[in-house]
């Protein structure tokens, strides 16, 4: 089982808002972009023609390794609020 297959399983509800916020303005000079390939749900994307991170929070997994991480350690990460996010369980 591929972890594609395996994100596919994992249940979300996702918040209205994102808990998920970077400072753009930094992300525009960050070299390695490394939110864009360590996240194992792809959350983060690159738009290298409008110079542009897009966040997509919904698939977040809580790992946080997004914020560690981050070379300019600009991504202001909090869990989502109440019952919202990500749902782990067995079966």
């Amino acid at each position: 089982m591929t972890i594609d297959d395996k994100l596919f399983t994992v249940k979300y509800k996702p918040d209205e808002s994102s808990h998920l916020r970077p400072d753009l303005e930094k992300c525009k000079s960050c070299k390695s972009k490394i939110c864009t390939t360590i996240c194992p749900a792809k959350v983060y994307e690159w738009e290298e023609g409008e110079k542009k991170l897009t966040v997509n929070y919904e698939n977040c997994l809580e790992c946080g390794a997004c914020r560690i991480a981050c070379e300019k350690n600009c991504i202001n990460w909090e869990y989502p609020k109440g019952n919202k996010g990500v749902t782990f369980k067995n079966g």
